[in-house]
């Protein structure tokens, strides 16, 4: 991996997890702590991370969290087509997971005031909020460690909270899709909750933008084939599209 590539990943672990240290870094991309100094150096001087001893945190993190605001705020058009669009999706009396992230945030958005009888399970602290005082939705939060970035809850206590249950549906997300490298996150923590949510559902509905098809993360959570349904918008390639189809993978476009 070039530098340029491998700080463009630390930088998307940051966005995910808020703070990264020196040593778990060098371990993740193999290379010397040395080195990741001086990625972390690289960063800081250009004004996206602030370094502390013994690793770095994401600059203007602190803001996000006090304005409860999601770091990834792009492709917003997108994102709420794809939300209505799940909506056909989601009966009255269905139990649901709802995974952090913003497409799965304009989901939850779209569900007020919808007088819609729900169970909506999320390890999104604000998505919780979004839908907290809906009347006819119950909603009910994972453990698990606070990831600032994400408002998100993570790890394997929040993994653990989804065994034996049993879903209707779940929405998930993703930072990047391919047909070679399957489902793919910047952070290797969310790896363990993300699998645990699709052994909990019945259907399993991946919602991503269309700028998110063809591009990887860090980490791979698996093959494709653990989801039933990817949910996009209308930007999507034809090459992309044809390349589900080959591979019998559904896809749902919304417009």
């Amino acid at each position: 991996m070039l530098a340029n590539q491998r700080r463009e990943k630390i930088l998307e672990l940051l966005k995910e997890d808020g703070s990264a240290k020196v040593i778990d870094l060098a371990r993740l991309f193999k290379v010397t702590e040395v080195t990741i100094r001086q990625d972390l150096d690289k960063l800081e001087k250009d004004g996206l991370v602030i370094k502390e001893h013994g690793g770095a945190f994401l600059k203007n993190v602190e803001d996000q969290v006090r304005n409860f605001s999601l770091a990834n705020q792009e492709n917003l058009d997108k994102k709420e087509l794809i939300a209505a669009k799940c909506l056909e999706f989601i009966s009255n009396g269905d139990t649901i997971i709802l995974d952090s992230g913003s497409t799965t945030t304009e989901i939850a958005k779209k569900l007020r005031g919808g007088n819609k009888h729900l169970t909506v399970i999320t390890n999104a602290l604000n998505i919780a909020l979004i839908l907290g005082a809906e009347t006819g939705i119950e909603v009910i939060m994972t453990g698990g460690e606070f990831k600032p970035p994400t408002l998100s809850l993570t790890g394997q206590k929040a993994a653990d909270f989804f065994k034996g249950l049993n879903v209707q549906k779940l929405f998930l997300a993703t930072a990047g899709l391919s047909l070679k490298a399957g489902l793919t996150y910047p952070s290797i923590a969310d790896l363990v909750v993300k699998k645990a949510m699709i052994d909990a559902a019945d259907t399993t509905y991946l919602v991503a933008d269309s700028t998110k098809v063809g591009k990887s993360a860090f980490a791979s959570l698996g093959a494709l084939s653990l989801i039933d349904y990817i949910i996009t918008d209308a930007g999507i390639e034809e090459k992309h599209q044809q390349l589900f189809h080959d591979n019998e993978i559904e896809l749902i476009i919304a417009e």
